[in-house]
């Protein structure tokens, strides 16, 4: 069984843009693997920030070649509740992160991110390039 990675929108922007990171690099490596699925809140931050057509044009094509995970009414559901439960824990994600968060936890990818705030989500299985040059992964506990 191959394992899932959902790469976050800050590896992806390292990706496209030709950084030498590890996050880029881990895309790469997935993508090469069959590792990578993706879905519609990375798609949107990343066209959001897009400054030239032809930007447009690589993100989009590249894209076709990524399965795309999608919300239905059970993980709308378990969204709201995962975001219920971290605020009464202290904790407010923004609703893309939620969405990314639920969706790995839904289809058990591991999240590819530089965001710290993913580690107190239950569950959720994290390979954090924290400082973009080192490489750890965990998996986040109650």
């Amino acid at each position: 069984m191959v394992n899932k990675i959902l790469p976050d929108t800050c590896a992806w922007i390292d990706f496209f843009r030709g950084r030498p990171s590890r996050l880029a690099e881990r895309v790469e490596a997935a993508l090469v693997q069959g590792e990578v699925v993706t879905c519609g809140v990375v798609l949107f931050e990343l066209l959001q920030g897009i400054k030239k057509p032809q930007e447009e044009n690589l993100v989009l094509n590249a894209f076709q070649a990524v399965p795309q995970l999608e919300m239905t009414g059970v993980l709308w559901i378990k969204a709201g509740r995962l975001s219920s439960q971290l605020r009464k824990k202290g904790h407010t994600l923004p609703l893309s992160d939620i969405i990314i968060a639920t969706l790995a936890l839904e289809h058990s990818c591991s999240l590819l991110t530089v965001d710290r705030h993913f580690d107190v989500i239950p569950g959720l299985a994290v390979i954090n390039c924290a400082d973009r040059m080192m490489f750890t992964e965990r998996l986040a506990e109650d």
